[in-house]
């Protein structure tokens, strides 16, 4: 039975677009970014040790390499490696060339180590946006397309499934997954989301029993979808633009969830003091996954 949730600032960093939480549970670190600004952080469980990394530009998701020497980012212009001791950047693969006004996305690496991420029109108003896959060894395989705003993907339990939302769509989308071959098919809405309320979806993640959580950016609430995709609980959070969640800690039993400081575009909302804070909570009586590195 789930318990009641304890949820407290642990950093307040003040992201103007805190996006993409990421437990390494090798490093025993938690990662994030934010988004406007071009950061990478880390930080302990308990919120010390605080490192960022300037990565140039604006950045949509990012992951950790299989050895941990660099992580591979997905930032406005493309696909980038960044050395984790130096900060050197390099180009990786530029997806969309033709696409100015495109930015690179969220994003979450498989089970078979390959990253998937999408892209998104920086006006969030025009259906340019892709879903990608990009492989270990180099490949870049378009998975779908007609997408306003990527955002949220992740994997059932056992990797055959894979979550998907175009933001305003109000759909948050399951598509059969191919372990095998990192392909997809019979994409279909698991879940809608009411965005006359002003809240839309956004990050999201899967925990052990096989639920989807995910963040209601602008509406201040996490939802937890049952595998049918029915609403199995609502959490308030203390602020409107929380952004994205992830499981971590020793136990993969705290939900780390990011916010912003700054809404991206003047229709947005303002918010309270914690805004742009990283949250934890507690209390939530369930387990997440550990998440894969980038890497075969």
């Amino acid at each position: 039975m789930l318990e009641s949730p304890h949820i407290e600032v642990l950093l307040d960093v003040k992201t103007k677009l805190g996006e993409g939480p990421l437990w390494d549970a090798e490093s025993q670190r938690l990662y994030w970014i934010d988004s406007a600004d071009g950061r990478i952080f880390r930080a302990t469980q308990d919120g010390c040790e605080l490192r960022s990394w300037d990565v140039g530009e604006a950045i949509g998701s990012m992951a950790v390499s299989r050895d941990g020497s660099y992580f591979l980012a997905a930032l406005r212009t493309g696909l980038y490696r960044i050395d984790v001791s130096s900060g050197h950047r390099e180009l990786v693969v530029d997806p969309e060339p033709e696409l100015p006004n495109n930015r690179l996305n969220d994003g979450k690496v498989d089970r078979q180590g390959r990253f998937v991420f999408g892209s998104m029109d920086t006006l969030e108003e025009q259906a340019t946006g892709r879903l990608y896959s990009y492989t270990p060894d180099g490949q870049l395989n378009t998975l779908d397309s007609g997408i306003v705003v990527s955002n949220g993907p992740c994997f059932s339990p056992n990797g055959r499934t894979l979550y998907f939302s175009d933001t305003w769509t109000g759909e948050i989308w399951a598509y059969d997954y191919d372990t095998a071959n990192g392909q997809t098919a019979n994409r279909r809405t698991f879940a809608t989301v009411d965005t006359s309320t002003g809240g839309a979806a956004d990050g999201a993640t899967v925990d052990a029993e096989g639920y989807l959580w995910q963040a209601l950016v602008y509406g201040g609430k996490i939802i937890r979808y049952d595998p049918d995709g029915t609403v199995d609980r609502i959490i308030k959070t203390p602020v409107l633009k929380v952004t994205s969640l992830a499981f971590g800690g020793a136990d993969l039993d705290t939900l780390f969830v990011t916010s912003m400081a700054r809404p991206p575009l003047p229709r947005f909302p303002e918010d309270g003091q914690q805004r742009g804070s990283l949250f934890s909570i507690s209390g939530l009586g369930v387990r997440g996954l550990p998440e894969p590195r980038f890497g075969a």
